[in-house]
């Protein structure tokens, strides 16, 4: 099948994942570029400022590249249980001396705003996570020249996605690093392997295919191009790159042997999301309530405060099935050496 992506002159069959919180840089989209792949800025938990200017740079230094958008998919918090897991925080937050909002923050991540400012000026290429926008979303960017990417976690969603308009399905399996894109946060999809998800939303629609999630090897790029998949995304096996923003106590982590692997939490962020297991998934990881992004917002404080502290126990240590192998080295070198299978 062939690619929409080979129109912006993308030939590199690894491309790099929008990975939010600060490990995708300008530097990494631009070192994905410069490769002949294609890197996503990640547009979550961005001012809409600081993402025009982070356009703004990556324009003005390579190729082609897209943006990652959050597209809001409501999970509200109860009140009761985020009031009982706030109190079961505090004795955290006093030792960092921070403070937790006890009120729970419920925002669309400037949903609109972000939506305006890439229609405006628009990207080669614009990514969706964790819901479905309306069609007229779609056609609003096909009308501005930008390619569009649904990402979807099950046939299901990708029937719905290739329906909504989008001009290709980035398809995550659920050893994913990080979020969940899953539309249904409540109800995590089935464990299917990537190669087998990718030819089950092959037998629904002819909507080209992305492949991720866990891909940390040749053999296992390869097996899901052969699965139908005309790319893959790789996010995990970049998370120790020299473009790399992930802070030094995460990436110290990914290095640590004695880690396990990772784990399924919703301890951090109120919604699912696969990482390095720690002590604060092992203490809070069963009181945590559903309820994004207000969980997300309660901890975020005491995160940023354990990673300046280099505590690595008490941050979220997003991480794919793969992680083992993520290797240090330009970003470049770490995707040719992924996609050697041929």
């Amino acid at each position: 099948m062939n690619s929409p992506l080979v129109s912006l002159g993308v030939g590199h069959t690894v491309l790099a994942a929008p990975m939010a919180g600060g490990p995708s840089t300008p530097g990494l989209v631009t070192a994905a570029a410069e490769s002949g792949s294609l890197g996503f800025l990640a547009g979550g938990y961005k001012a809409p400022d600081l993402l025009t200017a982070q356009v703004a740079e990556v324009r003005g230094r390579s190729g082609p590249f897209g943006v990652n958008l959050f597209v809001p998919g409501p999970l509200p918090v109860d009140r009761g249980e985020f009031a009982r897991y706030a109190a079961a925080l505090a004795g955290e937050a006093e030792r960092y001396g921070v403070r937790l909002d006890p009120e729970p923050v419920e925002d669309d991540d400037a949903w609109a705003a972000k939506v305006d400012l890439l229609l405006a000026d628009p990207v080669p290429v614009v990514s969706f996570t964790f819901a479905l926008p309306g069609t007229a979303v779609f056609e609003a960017f096909r009308r501005a020249g930008t390619l569009t990417v649904q990402t979807v976690t099950s046939a299901e969603e990708a029937r719905a996605g290739a329906a909504a308009g989008a001009d290709l399905l980035a398809v995550q399996a659920s050893v994913a690093g990080g979020h969940s894109a899953t539309w249904t946060p409540r109800r995590m999809p089935d464990p299917v392997p990537l190669p087998d998800l990718v030819a089950a939303v092959r037998a629904v629609t002819d909507v080209p295919v992305i492949a991720a999630g866990g891909l940390s090897t040749p053999v296992e790029v390869a097996a899901a191009l052969g699965a139908g998949a005309v790319a893959v995304m790789a996010g995990t096996a970049l998370l120790r790159s020299d473009e790399s923003g992930a802070s030094a106590v995460y990436q110290a982590a990914l290095a640590d042997p004695d880690r396990g692997d990772p784990v399924l939490t919703r301890a951090f962020s109120g919604r699912p999301a696969r990482g390095l297991p720690n002590r604060f998934i092992s203490d809070f990881g069963s009181l945590a309530p559903f309820g994004y992004p207000a969980v997300h917002h309660l901890t975020s404080p005491l995160r940023k405060a354990a990673t300046a502290a280099g505590d690595p126990e008490l941050v979220n240590l997003w991480a794919g099935a793969g992680y083992r192998r993520a290797s240090s080295g330009p970003a470049a070198d770490i995707l040719r050496e992924l996609a050697s299978f041929s």
